[in-house]
This record gives structure tokens, C-alpha cells and sequence, in this order.
């Protein structure tokens, strides 16, 4: 297993992070995308209030440019892409021109999409793009340590927006248990609390807020 510094490995981790974060966010978006852009306010206050976004939105349609769209709020889809794409400029020598070109493209799709009347399609793009940035990562990603890092800052992402989305036992049980990869790494983080997330998820009532508190704080470095 080679020694990645400890910079490379922390932007290794935000790169699976904010990744995941906008494939995520893009498609519960795109679900309830109608009703937003209708105004009702419900929708998106909900959709902020689970996300634990502040809501800093004017109404629905102001919610869809600004949240998907604007550069200046930090919770922004593209603010979230930017940053992986910032983070995978620097692990170029890591990853390879290949698989980094697939995040490039998926900023292009999102530009696309902020002209756009009609945004959905490319926001499809977007993630259609960082789907293919996972099978390239995969495949031509020759170092272990480097896949596992990224897919550690996936699962910890993706866990941590399905328990703020209270998403079913054996979603949660799936991510969990695809988080264990973390063991094949040099990332630093608390085996108690690895250990209490597999005890969280096959209670009978999931605490979905004591996972996203443990999930936050897994890595001793990146809490």
C-alpha cells in the first residue's frame, strides 16, 4: 500500500465527499424539481431542513437558480462540484488526466444547464459524467489506497445525507457495511464508532441523528 501525504489524502477524501455530494443532491432535486420551481415552499424548506441547508431562499424559484446555480452560496450544487473539481486539479498525478476529465465534463454540463430554460437534461449530464468518474477511478486507478480513499469520502457522504433523508434500514445497512473498506486504508478514525454505526443501523429504531453525528466525527482528522 503506498504512503499518500497527508494533504493528498485529505483532498483524496473531499474529492469522494463532494463528489457524492452533488450526485446526490442532484437527484433529489431533480425529484422534486416540479413542485420547486411551482413555489411551494413546503418542498424546498423541507428539502433545506433535512439537508440541514441554511434557508436563505426566496422563494421556490429563486431556491432552483441559486441552490443549483450561483457561485456564492457555499451549499450550491456547483460551489460542491467546483470544490471536487478543484480537488482533483491537485491529484491529477494521483487519479490520472482520464478520470479527472470526467469531473471536468460534469462542469460543463453544469454551466450548460445554468443557461438553460429547461435544466434537467443537463443536469442528467452532470450525473451521468460522475457516474463515469467512478468507472474510470475504478478502473484505471492503479493504487488501492487511492480507490479506497475516495470511496471512503463517498460512503461517508452518502451515509450521512441518508440518515438526515431517514432512508430505509437496508439502505443504511449498505452503506455501512461498503464503509468497512476504510480498514484497507491510512485514513486515522474511531473503530468505536465504526462499531457503533453496524449497532445503529440493526436497532429497532434507527437513530438517524446519533448516525449523522457519528459518521461526522468517524475520521479523527476530517471531523
Amino acid at each position: 500500500m503506498g504512503i499518500i501525504s497527508v494533504e493528498n489524502t485529505d483532498r483524496l477524501y473531499w474529492l469522494g465527499r463532494y463528489s457524492e455530494r452533488v450526485y446526490t443532491t442532484i437527484r433529489l432535486f431533480a425529484a422534486s424539481y416540479d413542485n420547486m420551481i411551482d413555489s411551494a415552499l413546503a418542498d424546498y424548506k423541507e428539502f433545506c431542513r433535512r439537508l440541514d441547508i441554511p434557508n436563505v431562499y426566496k422563494s421556490g424559484g429563486d431556491f432552483v437558480r441559486t441552490y443549483c446555480f450561483s457561485t456564492e452560496d457555499p451549499n450550491s450544487i456547483l460551489s460542491n462540484l467546483t470544490r471536487a473539481y478543484d480537488n482533483g486539479i491537485t491529484l491529477r498525478e494521483e487519479i490520472g488526466s482520464e478520470t479527472l476529465s470526467y469531473i471536468q465534463l460534469a462542469v460543463y454540463a453544469m454551466n450548460k444547464a445554468k443557461d438553460s430554460a429547461a435544466p434537467l437534461i443537463e443536469l442528467q449530464e452532470v450525473t451521468d459524467n460522475l457516474l463515469a468518474f467512478w468507472g474510470m477511478a475504478d478502473d484505471s486507478i492503479d493504487s488501492e489506497n487511492v480507490r479506497n480513499i475516495l470511496k471512503v469520502g463517498k460512503r461517508v457522504e452518502r451515509l450521512d445525507l441518508y440518515a438526515r433523508l431517514h432512508m430505509p434500514r437496508e439502505q443504511m445497512r449498505r452503506e455501512v457495511h461498503r464503509l468497512s473498506r476504510i480498514e484497507r486504508t491510512q485514513l486515522k478514525y474511531r473503530k468505536e464508532y465504526l462499531k457503533e454505526l453496524n449497532v445503529l443501523v440493526d436497532s429497532p429504531e434507527i437513530d438517524y441523528y446519533e448516525v449523522v453525528s457519528k459518521v461526522e466525527s468517524l475520521l479523527e482528522d476530517h471531523a
